[in-house]
């Protein structure tokens, strides 16, 4: 199998585990009274009072790998919401291999790994003693999918990713094998299914040949299954069947999931921005502009404190430029401005654009500032490039590079 479909298999079943997203009446591991808490701060983004919480439970359980799981991968995703590389439109291509991020912090670094340390060691331990321990099959899947996000993303050693992400697989299809019930371990199974049942027919021979087989069909329906059930990883199979519907162009079914978790966790300006995301894709701009203004004015009003919102003002000013309004898309890009503490990303992206439209306008004086305005952020970055030469001579509509999607920035996806 070529190596980019393999990157991209990795990174998708990577996202795709850690069981971090609660409903109601949920059966937690480990059992305590602080995991409802800990899991609704987690799945609203509160990345520090979810690993406060995380580690009292590891604390209150210190031989129990799921709890060192979750702690893990609480600590792991705000590090990689900090550096920007939770987009998901750059796994929907190879662009996420060559997509620069910002630093992450060694410290962090160091507790990650060794939180992966300590969660395998008693793995090891209990699967040496029983190697058909269902739990911790099922656990160490968990540590090894999520240390599969972490050496990708992060040390961007592929390899090394890949391995752990097809042990996590295994592992999960081991533990389907002696129980067929265990739906939390069909999340895994079912994207893996799902992915290599989309490829190539070529690519799914060689991939076969690897012991990757895989089915569409039996992916979708063990993702259903996992989603339908009252299980920690519910919720996780829900977000991943918006992917997996919205790639079958099932833009009905996708909405009606997104706005199903809408109301649960009203905070998550994610899927507020994928339910505009989705009827962009169906062609009902009006309605996702509608929803774009909404998401910015709630953000506006503190709903999503500390979150990005200003992504809805891009992904407007993106809608608004394919209309051809270039006036109106300019000034969907300049709402980022407005902003106190933009994320950095979107607003060199937000600057660049706006530079264009008012090209497009003929207003020369004004796309200068722009670009200028966007260097000015980080002069060092891909839209720093783009941002020189539109200094050099005026942008004339042609794309300097591939279109990207709108965004969604799942925990796992």
């Amino acid at each position: 199998m070529p190596l980019l479909v393999n990157l991209r298999l990795l990174v998708l079943v990577a996202f795709t585990s850690g069981a971090l997203f609660p409903q109601q009446n949920l059966s937690f591991r480990p059992p305590d009274a602080l995991n409802p808490a800990a899991f609704e701060h987690f799945y609203d983004m509160d990345y520090e009072h979810s690993i406060q919480e995380f580690t009292q439970i590891s604390q209150r359980h210190p031989g129990d790998p799921n709890a060192l799981n979750h702690l893990l991968t609480a600590v792991l995703f705000r590090e990689l919401y900090r550096i920007g590389a939770l987009n998901a439109g750059e796994y929907a291509n190879d662009s996420f291999i060559n997509t620069k991020h910002g630093q992450a912090d060694p410290h962090v670094c160091d507790q990650i790994k060794s939180l992966v340390q300590q969660a395998e060691n008693i793995e090891e331990i209990r699967l040496n003693a029983n190697p058909k321990d269902v739990a911790t099959l099922y656990a160490r899947g968990v540590t090894r999918a999520q240390f599969a996000t972490y050496t990708a993303l992060i040390e961007h050693a592929w390899f090394s990713a890949l391995r752990n992400a097809l042990g996590a697989r295994r592992d999960h299809e081991k533990v389907l094998d002696l129980d067929p019930q265990y739906l939390d371990a069909k999340l895994i199974v079912g994207t893996h299914n799902y992915v290599v049942g989309s490829l190539p027919w070529g690519v799914k021979t060689a991939s076969s040949m690897m012991g990757l087989g895989g089915s569409k069909d039996k992916g979708l329906q063990y993702l259903k299954e996992a989603a339908a059930g009252n299980s920690e990883t519910s919720v996780d199979a829900k977000i991943v069947l918006v992917l997996f519907m919205r790639r079958e162009r099932r833009f009905d079914e996708a909405l009606q999931i997104i706005r199903s978790l809408e109301p649960q966790y009203r905070h998550n300006v994610l899927f507020a921005l994928e339910e505009g995301n989705l009827l962009r894709a169906k062609g009902q701009n009006r309605d996702a502009e509608a929803v774009y203004r909404r998401v910015w004015q709630d953000g506006r009003s503190a709903k999503y404190a500390g979150l990005n919102f200003e992504v809805a003002a891009v992904a407007l000013g993106d809608l608004l430029r394919s209309e051809r309004n270039y006036a109106g898309a300019a000034g969907s890009y300049e709402l980022v401005s407005q902003v106190s503490k933009p994320d950095r990303e979107t607003a060199q992206k937000a600057a660049v654009s706006a530079g264009e439209m008012y090209d497009l306008l003929h207003n020369r004086d004004q796309a200068v500032k722009r670009y200028q305005a966007a260097l000015a952020l980080d002069s060092r970055s891909a839209l720093a490039d783009t941002a020189r030469k539109r200094l050099k001579e005026p942008y004339a509509g042609k794309l300097s590079g591939p279109a990207r999607e709108p965004e969604f920035i799942s925990k796992r996806i």
